[in-house]
């Protein structure tokens, strides 16, 4: 491919959804050699630190490009798969050929000794979490010690490319100086240090690697240069060198956080349209259409290891930013404001048995991390209600373990609410007749709003009237 200094890619965005074209591998075969140093068309040995659902995939595609990759990761479960030529990663299509081949093919295996592969490894990257603490400050306490397992094995020429999200100027402020400092070395001289966001979506991991321009920022030309050349290397996509470390960290927080601001703005248009009876979804497919207008879909929140999490690290380093604290309160606001209209709609919630539809954060990924689901069971639970739970990807002891009775999918029960907290089509099936003291349809992800429902069931919709709902959906 070709390593750029601006984007080539975006432009308009015509409105909904975005697909762009997957890039054709053009890489001729990879010389091996034992010391890479950047040279075109070479291949080394890369560490991969953080073997889970975005690493393993990552480590998947170096090695479909000839490098020989060492995935890293304190579950011995993990490491065991790995060695064995399989996939843990069950809702990645096309993950486990993949891995099957490129372990029979001798470029893939994994291990627990961090230092060791750091030592034998041209490249290191590191893709474990960071999330947030109960302030919503950053929370180090699985990258602080994966840094400091690396730091003995780095030696002259290695590069260190951070792939995990971090606020701005960690990796020039926080990480750099203990690398430094394990190893003797002088940083951007003797060895190299790079920030490189992953940009990836669970279910659909690999097509995102040949998609994406690929951003790096290194603390200095030589890491930049190093870490892009390294990209360049392994990634059908273009690689995007810019400016600093800072520049690439600020850039996929400012990715994320553009996308909870435009839900919390969606989630206020869905307000105005419930005062004034309009249908939210047909606006915003019509203003969509005109091609400077992208406005995301409101729902009862935002979930996932991201978008909740990286506004609180843009926060951290830039306090004060106001349209990114209402837009966090908007959208963390909606559990409760649901809870509000489901009340009297029920006859009141004490007592009210009430049934919860989807669990994960979103359909289709089997991953609870910041799911709003979790909140919401709390509130109605500290309302008074009785909660059942039902998720396609979790079993009856999963459900159980978060503290709900699992409901079996198709049985009759006592409900007068149900709530729909993921838009996986699986509930489309749902038979109003299954529950016959039903009284509300709380659709949290607009996704039903094709349902029929027997006269004297309400349906409530964000910003989708229960006399338009019926019309075409956007």
């Amino acid at each position: 491919m070709s390593i750029v200094t601006r984007p080539s890619v975006g432009g308009s965005l015509v409105g909904g959804a975005i697909a762009l074209p997957l890039n054709p591998c053009v890489h001729p075969t990879a010389r091996l050699v034992a010391s890479w140093t950047g040279e075109p068309d070479t291949a080394g040995t890369v560490a991969v630190v953080g073997a889970g659902k975005m690493g393993l995939p990552l480590a998947a595609q170096f090695a479909t490009h000839g490098w020989h990759v060492i995935a890293v990761d304190v579950n011995e479960a993990v490491v065991a798969a790995i060695n064995e030529g399989r996939s843990h990663v069950a809702e990645e299509p096309g993950l486990g050929e993949v891995v099957a081949r490129v372990h029979a093919e001798g470029r893939l295996r994994a291990t627990l000794d961090a230092a060791t592969a750091a030592r034998e490894a041209d490249v290191v990257v590191l893709i474990v979490p960071v999330m947030l603490d109960a302030e919503h400050r950053p929370d180090y306490r699985y990258m602080d010690p994966a840094v400091d397992s690396i730091a003995p094995g780095i030696h002259a020429g290695s590069t260190v490319i951070f792939e995990t999200t971090l606020p701005i100027g960690d990796t020039r402020r926080r990480f750099t100086p203990r690398l430094a400092a394990a190893s003797g070395l002088e940083p951007d001289r003797d060895f190299f240090v790079a920030f490189s966001p992953e940009r990836l979506f669970s279910g659909a991991v690999m097509a995102n690697l040949a998609t994406y321009p690929k951003l790096v920022g290194g603390i200095g030309p030589a890491s930049t240069d190093r870490a892009a050349r390294f990209y360049d290397s392994v990634l059908d996509a273009e690689v995007v060198a810019m400016s600093s470390a800072e520049a690439a960290e600020f850039s996929k927080l400012a990715d994320t956080t553009y996308r909870d601001v435009n839900i919390a703005l969606a989630t206020e248009y869905a307000r105005a349209a419930d005062l004034h009876g309009i249908d939210v979804q047909e606006v915003i497919a019509a203003a969509n259409s005109q091609p400077y207008s992208h406005i995301h879909q409101p729902g009862i929140g935002v979930g996932g290891h991201c978008i909740p999490v990286y506004p609180y690290l843009l926060l951290d380093r830039a306090p004060g930013l106001e349209v990114v604290m209402a837009a966090r309160r908007v959208n963390d606001g909606q559990v409760d404001a649901a809870v509000a209209i489901l009340d009297p709609l029920v006859g009141g919630l004490v007592g009210a048995p009430v049934l919860v539809l989807g669990l994960t954060y979103r359909d289709g990924v089997k991953e609870l991390a910041y799911s709003r689901a979790l909140p919401l069971i709390e509130a109605l639970a500290a309302a008074g209600a009785e909660v059942w739970a039902h998720d396609p990807l979790l079993s009856a002891a999963e459900v159980e373990a978060l503290g709900v009775r699992p409901y079996r999918w198709g049985e009759a029960g006592p409900f007068r609410a149900v709530i729909i907290q993921t838009g996986d089509p699986a509930f489309r099936g749902l038979d109003p007749a299954w529950f016959p003291a039903l009284a509300v349809v709380y659709d949290g992800r607009n996704s039903l709003r094709e349902l029929a429902l027997p006269a004297g069931v309400a349906y409530v919709g964000v910003g989708v009237q229960a006399s338009t709902r019926q019309r075409a959906s956007a």
